[in-house]
C-alpha cells in the first residue's frame, strides 16, 4: 500500500525517536541511563530471568532453612557443620552440585552480589529484598568462619570424599571436615577475598542495617590485615584439600588489590588508597590478563578503581582507566588488541570448563564501566577505534541474551527459564528424589544410579545457570558431563546485576 508524504515522515520520526532513546543513556542521579518504555524492542523477559537468577541461591543453601523458604523441595541440611573443631559453621551455600562449602568461591560469590547490588540494585524494584537475603545468607557465614582473630575456616566437607558419594544433602553422611588458614598455614588469597566480600556487603547494608553494616566493615578490616601481614596462596598449605576443585592459580597478589579497593571504597580511610598506590603495581595492577572469575581479580581491580577515578575523581588512580581499557580491548570484537574467541553463535568463549561463569562475569564489568564512562563522558580508545559506553552495553546484551536462548540450539542456559532448557543439570540435589517424595535415605553408591539416569531430574532448580555450551556452541544436556551441565554460585552472582540494568532499560522494572 503506498504510503502518503505525511505518514512516511510521521515513520520517520518515530523510527528517529526509537532509535535515539535506545541508545541514549543521559547521567540520572546514581545511574547514567533512564528507562526506556519499549519492552517490544526486548527479546527476553529480563525481569523474570532476574527473579530466577537470584531464587538460585535458596536452592544452594545449607543450614536451618527459614519458613520462607521458596525452593521448597530442599530441607535443612549441614546442621553440626564445624563441630569437627569445635566452632559453628553452620549456614552459608554449597558451591555447585555437591554438598562442599568451599570458602573461596562462596567469599566470590558473596563481592559479585553484592557489587551486583550496588551498582544496580536500585533499579531491582521488588528483588531487591530478595538480592539482599542472598548476600546476607553468605555474610552471616562469612562473619562465623572468620569469628577468630588470624583465622579463617576455609572449607567445610572433604571434596574427594563428598564427590564419591552421590547424596542429597539432607542426606549427606561423607565427613564434614572441617579446614583453615591461620598464621602457621596463610592464605592470603581466601583471606582478602572474604574481606573483599565483607566489605562491599557492608555498602550493601550501610542504610537499611547500619549496625550489621559496621560489624561486616570492622571485621573486613581484621581480615584483610591478616591477609597482608601473612602473604602466601592457600592451596600451599591446603594443596591436597582444595585442589584440584579450587586452586589458587593466580596467586594471592590479585585479590590483596581486588580486597585493598573494596576497603578502599566501604572506609574512604586514606590508608588503604595509599597501599593501593603503594603497592599496585607489585600486586599486578598493569599486568595483561581478561580472565575475571572466582580465581583471578586482577581485571575487577582495575574497573572497580578506574570508577574511583572517573566517577570520584580521585587522580592519583588515573592510571586505572588505562588499565581498565586494555582489558576492553581484548575482549571488543574487530578491535586493534581484541584476543577473546567467541563460539561461531557469537558466545565469549574462554575455556571449556564452565565457561559461562565468564559470559557473566565479563558481561557485568562490561555493563558496571560503560555507566561508569557515561557519568564522566568518557570513552575507550582501542588502536584508534572509538568504543563508546553503548558499544559495551550492546555486547553484554547479546552475551545475556545467549544465555536466555538466542543462540543456535535455542537453548536457555537458566533452569525454569524459557520453553527449552537444560534437564538433567549435575546437580545432587537436583537430580534425586526429593525429600518429600521419598523420606528413606538415599545411600552414597545407590544414588549413582540417578547420576546415570537419561530422565530428567525431578526437582527444578529454578535459576541455575550451567557451565554452558562447547567452543562449537553444542550442549549434550547430560548429567555426568560436570563442565556443561553444573551450576554454580559464581555464574549466577555476576548476572544479578546484569539482568537488573536490562529489565530496568527496557521498562520490565
Amino acid at each position: 500500500m503506498a504510503l502518503s508524504l505525511y505518514s512516511f515522515a510521521l515513520l520517520c520520526f518515530f523510527f528517529l525517536f526509537h532509535f535515539f532513546t535506545i541508545n541514549a543513556y543521559p547521567v540520572h542521579h546514581n545511574y547514567p541511563f533512564h528507562r526506556h518504555h519499549h519492552p517490544h524492542f526486548a527479546s527476553h523477559n529480563y525481569r523474570d530471568a532476574l527473579t530466577k537468577s537470584i531464587l538460585f541461591f535458596e536452592g544452594q543453601r545449607s543450614g536451618s532453612l527459614p519458613s520462607n523458604q521458596r525452593i521448597t523441595w530442599r530441607r535443612n541440611s549441614g546442621l553440626s557443620d564445624g563441630a569437627a573443631m569445635h566452632v559453628d559453621l553452620v549456614g552459608g551455600y554449597y558451591d555447585a552440585g555437591d554438598n562442599v562449602k568451599f570458602g573461596f568461591p562462596m567469599a566470590f560469590t558473596t563481592t559479585m552480589l553484592s557489587w551486583s547490588v550496588i551498582e544496580f540494585g536500585g533499579l531491582m524494584k521488588s528483588e531487591l529484598p530478595n538480592a539482599k537475603e542472598a548476600i546476607r545468607w553468605a555474610t552471616d557465614y562469612l562473619l562465623k568462619a572468620t569469628a577468630h582473630p588470624d583465622t579463617i575456616y576455609v572449607q567445610v566437607g572433604d571434596a574427594n570424599k563428598d564427590h564419591a558419594c552421590w547424596e542429597r544433602p539432607e542426606d549427606m553422611d561423607t565427613p564434614r571436615s572441617v579446614f583453615k588458614v591461620d598464621k602457621n598455614s596463610p592464605g592470603s588469597d581466601v583471606a582478602a577475598e572474604t574481606a573483599a566480600a565483607l566489605a562491599s556487603a557492608s555498602l550493601v547494608f550501610r542504610r537499611s542495617d547500619p549496625t550489621y553494616s559496621n560489624l561486616l566493615v570492622t571485621r573486613a578490616i581484621r581480615v584483610f590485615e591478616f591477609a597482608d601481614k601473612y602473604r602466601a596462596a592457600y592451596s600451599n598449605g591446603l594443596r591436597k584439600v582444595v585442589c584440584p576443585f579450587y586452586c589458587s592459580f593466580s596467586g594471592y597478589q590479585d585479590e590483596l588489590l581486588w580486597g585493598a579497593a573494596w576497603l578502599h571504597k566501604a572506609t574512604r580511610n586514606p590508608a588503604f588508597l595509599n597501599y593501593i598506590q603503594v603497592n599496585g603495581q607489585l600486586l599486578g595492577a598493569a599486568e595483561f590478563d581478561n580472565f575475571f572469575g572466582w580465581d583471578n581479580k586482577h581485571v575487577g581491580a582495575r574497573i572497580l578503581l578506574s570508577k574511583a577515578f572517573l566517577v570520584q575523581n580521585v587522580q592519583s588512580l588515573h592510571d586505572y582507566k588505562g588499565h581498565a581499557d586494555n582489558f576492553i580491548c581484548s575482549i571488543i570484537p574487530g578491535a586493534p588488541f581484541s584476543s577473546t574467541k567467541y563460539t561461531p553463535g557469537g558466545l565469549l568463549f574462554k575455556m571449556g570448563d564452565s565457561n559461562m561463569q565468564y559470559v557473566t562475569s565479563t558481561s557485568f564489568l562490561l555493563l558496571a564501566y560503560a555507566k561508569y564512562l557515561t557519568t564522566s563522558h568518557k570513552f575507550v580508545d582501542c588502536g584508534g577505534i572509538t568504543v563508546t559506553p553503548n558499544r559495551l552495553r550492546a555486547l553484554a546484551k547479546r552475551q545475556v541474551d545467549y544465555l536466555l536462548g538466542d543462540n543456535p540450539l535455542k537453548m536457555s542456559y537458566m533452569v525454569g527459564y524459557g520453553r527449552r532448557y537444560p534437564q538433567r543439570i549435575h546437580h545432587r540435589g537436583a537430580s534425586l528424589p526429593s525429600i518429600a517424595s521419598h523420606p528413606a535415605k538415599i545411600q552414597c553408591s545407590p544414588g549413582f544410579s540417578f547420576m546415570k539416569s537419561q530422565s530428567p531430574n525431578p526437582n527444578i532448580l529454578v535459576g541455575a545457570v550451567v557451565g554452558g555450551p562447547d567452543q562449537n556452541d553444542r550442549f549434550p544436556d547430560q548429567r555426568p558431563d560436570y563442565e556443561q551441565s553444573e551450576p554454580a554460585t559464581y555464574i549466577n552472582a555476576p548476572l544479578v546485576g546484569s539482568l537488573a540494568y536490562l529489565a530496568h532499560s527496557f521498562g520490565q522494572l
